[in-house]
């Protein structure tokens, strides 16, 4: 069967599930949706740069979706109509929730461990993205950025700076490859506005987001030397062995762990952390690699003795330059482990 057929079949079979859906059929309804809902999860973790507020955008999303699917014309595509749906609501949190910051936001840099550092729980905090799955290139033709470049950290946290309208003007123009007609339609304003607040957006996200994407410093990493670097920190925190770890890292490196408000920058800031709280302050370690926000990453699993077993700590994100580690972003929180599929303890 050529492409041409299937293509013509998987379109009567949408069509199809179109109609009933309109109808109240509900598992029609899913039957739609469900090969979209991958990308439009990633799109409310751009939006909002948290898993679990992602979660809750989409799902009330989806509600709304259902509930207007019978005044759904057909006059733009159904994933058009979708994103209109999960964009407007996604304003609607940004709107409730306003921004979310990382401890880099809040101030200068530490240059001495803060050894009783305290979780601040009045911070909105940027939280960590399991892209497993996530496809690599770009949504279209028309993208800017790759689909797994829209999801690291520095990007992430660059859109944050920006206003909700900017923010979802510059997803869905250099992300999605949507036009800025079809923007103008989502939003309920014109298209000089929209063109205004992608112009303002580029340049403050130009200010902010590395040149050089975390994708391409990847793809001229071998495989075996990337596991390696990866492995040699998770072995350098086990063993406590500072030297090993500061092999890794670049001059400027930088080590931040939200919710800790203190961050350190530096070879001789973060080796004196280092040496106070994670290798020599907390106890004993486990680590297992993942990835997160597009970029190699470990679950931190930490010796409990009431529980008998280390115990899902964090998640540490890793940002490199060259063959070494320039930032690691350590998300502290069980909760960051379950929602990477980790599992919660290790012997």
């Amino acid at each position: 069967m050529s492409a041409q057929a299937e293509d013509t079949i998987a379109a009567g079979a949408q069509n199809l599930d179109l109609a009933r859906a309109r109808d109240g059929d509900a598992a029609a309804f899913t039957r739609l949706v469900e090969p979209l809902r991958r990308e439009l999860h990633a799109h409310c973790y751009r939006m909002l740069a948290s898993t679990h507020d992602a979660d809750d955008a989409l799902q009330d999303a989806l509600l709304r979706a259902w509930r207007g699917v019978p005044r759904f014309e057909g006059r733009s595509s159904l994933r058009s109509w979708l994103y209109t749906v999960v964009t407007r609501t996604c304003l609607d949190s940004v709107q409730r929730r306003g921004k979310r910051a990382l401890p880099v936001d809040l101030g200068p840099s530490s240059d001495r461990a803060v050894v009783a550092d305290a979780p601040l729980a009045d911070i909105a905090w940027l939280g960590p993205y399991p892209d497993a799955g996530m496809a690599a290139g770009p949504a279209s033709p028309e993208a800017r950025y790759e689909q797994r470049e829209a999801v690291e950290l520095a990007f992430v946290a660059a859109c944050q700076h920006l206003p909700g309208n900017q923010r979802a003007a510059l997803l869905l123009f250099e992300v999605l490859g949507f036009s800025a007609a079809e923007i103008a339609s989502t939003m309920e304003t014109s298209t000089a506005s929209v063109n205004s607040a992608l112009q303002r957006a580029r340049r403050i996200v130009a200010e902010k987001v590395p040149s050089r994407t975390q994708q391409q410093t990847l793809r001229e990493i071998e495989d075996g030397r990337l596991r390696g670097m990866v492995a040699g920190y998770s072995a350098a925190l086990e063993r406590g062995d500072v030297d090993a770890l500061v092999a890794l890292l670049t001059e400027d490196v930088t080590w931040s762990m939200p919710p800790l408000p203190h961050w350190y920058q530096g070879l001789a800031a973060v080796t004196d952390f280092a040496q106070a709280v994670p290798l020599t302050g907390c106890g004993s370690w486990r680590h297992v690699p993942t990835s997160a926000n597009g970029q190699p990453a470990v679950g931190g699993y930490l010796w409990d003795d009431d529980a008998g077993a280390h115990v899902g700590w964090s998640v540490n994100v890793f940002t490199l330059r060259g063959e070494r580690i320039s930032e690691i972003t350590t998300f502290i929180g069980a909760e960051h482990i379950a929602r990477f599929g980790l599992p919660t303890s290790l012997p």
